[in-house]
């Protein structure tokens, strides 16, 4: 028990101490069989006034370089819901949607320890299969989890 204890510590002293210092903290869980990998932001809402960034479906450095570019491009800006993105990666265009903190407890661990009882928003990124077909075209093939309303 102790030894889980250390580890905790040891992990939000990373967290509290990358939000200090880089803004932020990106959280990636792995793929493992029947279960889709998601990454997410904390500390982005705290330190640049927009929503924290939920991405479910792509690996870890890729959703870090994603997260990584939305903060820089949006930080203290306008960020377009339900719009296709084509300059945030450059590998493909993206949505962000709208999604209610209440539907990603599941999910956002350590944004939930680090806000506490303060108040923060989530966007969820939308991606393509590797088509270019987005979750709501017929023939879409991608594993990734929509939370939120997706509508284009």
């Amino acid at each position: 028990m102790k030894e889980n204890e250390d580890k905790k510590q040891i992990y939000f002293k990373r967290v509290y101490d990358n939000i200090k210092n880089i803004g932020y903290h990106t959280t990636a869980i792995m793929e493992e069989k029947d279960f889709t990998p998601f990454a997410y932001s904390t500390g982005i809402f705290k330190n640049f006034k927009i929503p924290e960034l939920f991405i479910s479906g792509l690996g870890p450095n890729l959703s870090g370089e994603i997260i990584k570019n939305y903060a820089e491009k949006f930080k203290f800006g306008k960020i377009p819901l339900n719009e296709k993105i084509d300059n945030l990666i450059d590998q493909f265009p993206v949505y962000l949607i709208k999604v209610n903190n209440e539907d990603l407890t599941e999910y956002t661990l350590t944004s939930i320890k680090f806000y506490e009882n303060r108040n923060y928003k989530y966007l969820q990124l939308v991606f393509p299969d590797l088509n270019g077909n987005f979750p709501t075209e017929i023939n879409y093939e991608y594993d990734q989890k929509i939370i939120g309303e997706f509508k284009i």
